[in-house]
């Protein structure tokens, strides 16, 4: 049975499955915006080193296309998408953390993506949503 037989079968899905990927399709814009923000100032102001700052916003804009893509698989119930989901929930926690070290303003940003984070973790990880996607749990049944 394909992915696409299954959704329809077990009709409407589940709201923590909706709610995960909000959380990835957030991140992922997020990271998107960051980056294109970094190449409309390198562009603009040429301050510093151009190369290097066209590299870091190309980088972010394409890391923000994993997450949104995992948002999408999570809205189409597709099992393969909770894996980036779940790794990009896991690599937001060390940035959270750096964040939360700066004394700046950076430090409400690094409570929401921490909060956002653990968040995604807990709805990934919840039995309703690996269920709705169709991945068996360790030791379950086959048939």
């Amino acid at each position: 049975m394909s992915s696409t037989e299954r959704g329809t079968e077990q009709g409407a899905r589940p709201g923590r499955l909706t709610a995960a990927a909000v959380v990835a399709g957030v991140e992922g814009l997020a990271l998107a915006a960051g980056g294109l923000y970094m190449l409309v100032t390198s562009l603009v102001h040429r301050t510093g080193d151009l190369t290097s700052a066209l590299m870091g916003g190309v980088t972010l804009v394409a890391l923000g296309l994993i997450p949104l893509a995992a948002a999408r698989g999570l809205l189409r119930r597709r099992s393969w998408s909770r894996g980036p989901a779940v790794i990009t929930q896991i690599l937001a926690l060390p940035v959270a953390w750096q964040l939360l070290q700066a004394n700046s303003v950076m430090i409400p940003a690094g409570i929401a993506l921490a909060v956002l984070a653990v968040t995604g973790l807990v709805l990934l990880v919840n039995p309703a949503t690996t269920e709705a996607l169709g991945i068996k749990r360790p030791g379950q049944d086959s048939a």
